[in-house]
């Protein structure tokens, strides 16, 4: 062992100073808890708040080496609350040959009683790594039963004070896999660039049951639980106490569990810290650190249609497989393949819906948890959700003062009705994310699913609400968005009743609202009439009240006008210059001007989007937004970096994603992106607060699933990394929607409640980034051989070469990505049905359909193909074969007949 003691004077604090063969930091000389931590993969890199750590070493600070735990004494009922952070006190710690700090808790952990139990920690060096060992031992003569037992976790996350560049460079975020016996925690820097950490069990008893946020009592200038410093978590061993309070009538991710110590028993507990040096190393070495390790195809959300496929690699072998609800998933074993790795295909039931946990049970007792989400399929997902917008969602109530009838408004599940009135007024007004993600989640169903009567609400909806109201019509503020409808003004609306629910001092009145200036709110508006373009588009009958092309003129025009500026000089928007979430829905609107012979137009609006990324590649941290630090603004810095080919920016941006999208085996962290503040925002239950697929995850993923399609090597291991936070974050949005079409915002993940909010809130911008980036992905798996992400892959030999089957299951069909030859294909309209890849006769043939089976959609006449081939190293040629195909204004086209067509490509 490498480690030296040291005293050093730090205002009034002092500190030990270790040395691992891998680490050095420091521990607090008066707490032990964890000051420094740095990696020998970069020793100028703290992965610890040690900066703040005097702003934070006081009582009711959490960090990491504190411990929290209830219990109960014999017989009785009641759980006694203790923990290290209540009432600290100076500890006595030792030094010895094997360990770095060794200390007593009793004096310091509040409530215990010395009579009760008896409490150690010890830092050790663990094979070069740093690990936390605590003992606890009863000391009664009767048992003891321990109902919870959390080890906090503080790193550092707080960007309080900190510049964008600070953040990006200094911070990092603490994702959890709460997997039990298998489960980790993985801090990841901001920058996404490593070195990073892992934090694994040292034994079999520190099972990783739930992860609980910590409330903190003393408020300090450093905001904790605010949006610069959303707060720490801590590891629970034991959750049964909390089970039976706190969290009564809630379903946690695992079982609630509790020891009983007997009299003088002992037992220990601990965790381990590994750094890794890329976030694509932190499952190899969660394996090799003697953990199971879970790889599930696609992901971990699986539509009712779609068999997905689980890979383990395990050392060890597997005893059982469990499943809770009973039979939710039907679990078939593939066998072994290619090493240790085991593999099962996952069936949904189809009678199940919702959360759906699986246990694989080793032979050495180990029990890893994984945690899955069925949902309909993937056009039914759509088909519901539309239904429930024109029919749930669709407000008539002229009278209404605001002006916001006929609207899709935002819904209300705890009432099943509209949401008229809240204090943050955009939620009940139509704009921002809050209160316009709805009708963008409508018109977006409609570019995929054109429905006769939802599009003829959407299109009275622009008529008499957004060209009338929302929008302004003329003089030199044409096409301004306003940014609510609703406001608090009561001498403005006399006789109109506020609740007196809300706490209304601080609501924005009506000058306010009525404001021009949010360039986010532009994204909506055009993307509404994106939407209603491509339904006409796709079936020129289901447009009534104005030309498919008019809403194409209307989108650009809303665009242009957030990137302009009033006759005195001064800028119509501000935010502009930053990436806008679902801007995505902008290229498509910029390749449609083309194909409709808006020359000039597009023109311009490539010219906006030029400038934009040219000052994007100046700046170390381009991916501003209107918070202290977010993730809304790399899909737009991406899209058009890439576009302009700025490589680097674009490279910077793919490697910040990965600093805070995880995959882990679970469908609520899977591809989610980092979002904890939007609840305050656009929520019902309106708290800071770890959002699980929250709009981030889809509207991440698009750049992810880009990038993936742009790479050379798309089968490695690096490349298929990306593929799975890239698909597990388009997967998201999918379990948002109920099975009665209702579409949350975003679902709360702190264990006193995991449910869905109840607001549809700003769900839209994550259905745009879920329908857009829908895609079936075939590829050759270098240790599971060919399989899908989106699809169902049936192989066959026939001759001397195989024959692979796709049938497409995302939600979409419309996109379909073969990485061994490269060939990206898209079409406009219809779906894609089936793909048959024929190696001997070297051709892919693409079978088309006008619509999906049960969408209720009109009918397309034909589709128009686009297609790519990447440089996929060791590609083909591949040319589309133009028999058959009409070359008309959108590209070649095929012609649906009798409901049916086909494409076909070669090489």
């Amino acid at each position: 062992m490498l480690f030296a003691v040291l005293l050093s004077l730090a205002g009034l604090a002092h500190s030990t100073t270790f040395s691992t063969q891998y680490f050095t930091g420091e521990l607090d000389e008066s707490s032990g808890v964890l000051r420094s931590l740095k990696s020998s993969l970069d020793s100028s890199f703290d992965f610890s708040p040690y900066d703040v750590f005097n702003n934070r070493s006081g009582d009711s600070h959490y960090h990491t080496g504190d411990l929290t735990l209830r219990y109960r004494v014999g017989n009785a009922t009641a759980w006694i609350d203790a923990d290290t952070v209540t009432n600290r006190v100076p500890l006595t710690n030792s030094t010895t040959s094997n360990s770095i700090l060794s200390s007593n808790l009793d004096r310091t952990i509040g409530n215990v009683s010395e009579d009760h139990l008896s409490i150690t920690r010890a830092w050790t060096e663990y094979e070069g790594d740093l690990a936390v060992n605590f003992t606890l031992t009863n000391r009664n003569s009767q048992p003891i039963e321990i109902g919870s037992l959390g080890l906090p976790i503080e790193f550092n996350s707080i960007f309080t004070d900190r510049t964008a560049v600070e953040t990006l460079q200094k911070c990092v975020l603490v994702d959890p896999f709460i997997g039990l016996q298998a489960g980790y925690v993985q801090v990841t820097r901001l920058l996404g660039q490593g070195p990073h950490l892992v934090i694994t069990p040292l034994d079999l008893d520190t099972k990783f049951e739930a992860w609980r946020f910590l409330t903190e009592d003393t408020d300090t200038s450093l905001a904790y639980q605010s949006q610069v410093f959303e707060g720490n978590y801590e590891w629970q061993i034991y959750s049964k106490a909390y089970a039976e309070q706190e969290w009564k009538g809630v379903e946690p991710w695992n079982s609630p569990t509790s020891l009983v110590l007997s009299p003088g028993q002992s037992i220990s507990y601990g965790l381990r810290f590994t750094a890794v040096s890329d976030v694509k190393k932190i499952e190899p070495t969660v394996f090799a650190l003697g953990h199971p390790v879970a790889v599930g195809i696609p992901g971990y959300v699986v539509p009712k249609d779609l068999e997905g496929q689980l890979f383990v690699n395990t050392t060890v072998g597997v005893g059982t497989v469990n499943v809770s609800p009973d039979s939710c998933l039907s679990i078939t074993s593939l066998g072994s393949n290619n090493g240790n790795w085991i593999g099962y295909k996952v069936s949904p039931n189809q009678q199940a819906f919702g959360r759906c946990r699986m246990e694989v049970v080793y032979d050495t007792g180990v029990i890893h948890a994984l945690h899955y989400y069925i949902t309909d399929t993937g056009p039914s997902t759509l088909a519901n959700a539309g239904n429930f917008l024109s029919e749930k969602q669709w407000y008539t109530d002229t009278s209404d003062p605001f002006g916001r009838a006929p609207s899709i408004i935002t819904h209300d599940k705890s009432v099943d009705g509209p949401v008229l009135q809240d204090n943050r007024v955009w939620i009940a007004g139509l704009s921002d994310e809050g209160g316009a993600g709805s009708f963008v989640t409508a018109a977006m169903k409609q570019s995929i699913q054109p429905v006769a009567s939802e599009v003829a609400k959407l299109e009275q909806f622009v008529k008499e609400t957004v060209w009338a109201r929302l929008q302004l019509t003329n003089g030199s503020t044409q096409y301004g968005v306003r940014k609510s409808l609703f406001f608090y003004e009561p001498s403005a609306v006399p006789g109109y009743d506020y609740s007196s629910d809300f706490y209304w001092p601080g609501s924005w009145d009506k000058d306010a609202a009525y404001l021009l200036d949010r360039a986010y709110d532009y994204v909506h508006v055009s993307a509404l009439y994106w939407g209603l373009y491509r339904a006409g588009r796709i079936a020129p009958s289901v447009l009534t009240l104005r030309p498919s092309t008019w809403y194409l003129v209307q989108s650009y025009k809303t665009v242009l006008f957030a990137f302009g500026s009033q006759p005195d000089g001064s800028e119509n928007t501000y935010y502009n210059d930053l990436g806008l979430m679902g801007e995505t829905v902008w290229m498509y609107l910029l390749n449609d001007l083309r194909a409709e012979n808006y020359t000039s137009e597009a023109t311009k609006l490539e010219s906006i989007m030029r400038s934009r990324a040219e000052a994007w590649s100046t700046q170390e941290d381009p991916f501003g937004s209107e918070q202290a630090w977010d993730c809304t603004g790399q899909e737009g810095v991406y899209l058009w970096s890439k576009y302009f080919n700025y490589t680097d920016t674009a490279d910077k941006t793919i490697a910040s994603i990965r600093g805070y999208m995880p995959t882990v085996a679970h469908w609520g962290w899977n591809g989610n992106a980092r979002r904890y503040w939007d609840f305050t925002t656009a929520g019902k239950l309106s708290r800071i607060e770890r959002q699980i697929h929250h709009y981030g995850s889809s509207l991440n993923a698009l750049p992810m699933l880009e990038n993936y399609r742009s790479l050379s090597d798309p089968t490695s291991q690096s490349s298929i990394y990306d593929l799975r936070v890239g698909y597990g974050g388009n997967q998201g949005p999918t379990t948002n929607v109920g099975d009665d079409g209702f579409g949350s915002m975003s679902f709360h993940s702190f264990p006193e409640t995991l449910a869905w909010d109840d607001y549809t809130g700003d769900y839209g911008p994550g259905f745009l980034g879920q329908v857009l980036g829908a895609v079936a992905v075939v590829l050759q798996h270098p240790d599971f051989g060919w399989v899908s992400f989106g699809g169902n892959l049936v192989s066959s030999s026939q001759g001397d070469s195989d024959t692979l089957v796709l049938e497409p299951r995302d939600s979409a069909r419309r996109r379909l990505y073969l990485a061994d030859l490269g060939l990206d294909v898209s079409i406009d309209a219809g779906a894609i049905q089936q793909v048959t890849i024929s190696y001997a006769d070297r051709q892919v043939e693409v079978d088309l359909v006008d619509r999906v089976e049960g969408s209720g959609a009109v009918p397309a006449t034909r589709a128009a193909v686009e297609y790519a081939v990447t440089s996929v190293s060791g590609g083909e040629d591949v040319k589309l074969v133009e028999d058959g195909l009409t070359k008309g204004r959108y590209g070649w086209e095929a012609k649906f007949q009798s409901g049916k067509a086909k494409v076909v490509f070669e090489w």
